[in-house]
């Protein structure tokens, strides 16, 4: 993400591989994005304070399916998440916050730590794209045709498509595109965790092409820009 403070960038050698977990239903969050969030439950009240207090880092994931029966405790997570740091944090008289998330990186979920705090903490790894050199010559076809099926999907939103002039003219690469793009669009949220989780850079594309297919094959109305707060 282009035009952050240096306090804000992700220095790999300086994490620790333990990372706060902040799991939700219905939002998967990729890196280079920003989300605006609504911090309201204790635990996440807890887990904000601790961030703040240190490297601002928070693990955004993804629960599984039939979380429903045990969300208060600890229902299971997808095995990827996203890391994030907190831009902005505006304190509210209710106790609540504000917040404003960068998505940073993508990490595997090794082991969970044992409940001794109020919220979930993980052992993590960093996940780094790779981009295989068999297929390199295929990415600018990929690249030119992820961004006309996006253009068509989104036609009215002038807004999104002048940032999207700006990240091509800064020559992004795929793997940054493809996330920008699987964050902004209406995608379901198996496919959007699938996406998330496909560190392969071109096949993360190819079944983001898939998607967009789809979609503009159905008629399927796409996403409202800028998202909204997303509430925990």
């Amino acid at each position: 993400m282009s035009g952050l403070p240096d306090d804000f960038v992700f220095r790999p050698d300086n994490f620790s591989g333990r990372a706060r977990l902040f799991p939700l239903p219905n939002l998967v969050m990729f890196p280079h994005v920003l989300q605006p969030l609504h911090v309201f439950e204790p635990r996440y009240r807890d887990l904000l304070a601790d961030a703040l207090a240190g490297d601002r880092l928070i693990a955004m994931a993804v629960l599984k399916p039939g979380w429903e029966a045990d969300y208060e405790e600890r229902p299971p997570i997808h095995p990827v998440a996203c890391l994030c740091r907190v831009v902005t944090h505006q304190a509210l008289a209710d106790g609540c916050s504000n917040l404003l998330l960068v998505g940073l990186r993508r990490l595997g979920v090794v082991r969970e730590l044992p409940p001794e705090r109020s919220f979930r903490e993980a052992d993590v790894l960093v996940l780094d794209d790779s981009y295989p050199a068999e297929s390199a010559g295929r990415r600018p076809d990929l690249q030119r045709r992820l961004i006309d099926h996006f253009r068509h999907l989104m036609p009215n939103v002038q807004e999104l498509h002048q940032q999207l002039d700006e990240v091509l003219a800064n020559d992004v690469p795929l793997g940054m595109l493809t996330d920008i793009l699987a964050f902004t669009l209406k995608l379901d949220l198996e496919t959007k965790e699938q996406l998330l989780r496909e560190t392969n850079v071109d096949r993360r594309a190819g079944r983001l092409l898939e998607a967009m297919q789809s979609q503009s094959e159905s008629g399927q109305a796409n996403a409202k820009f800028p998202p909204d707060f997303s509430e925990n």
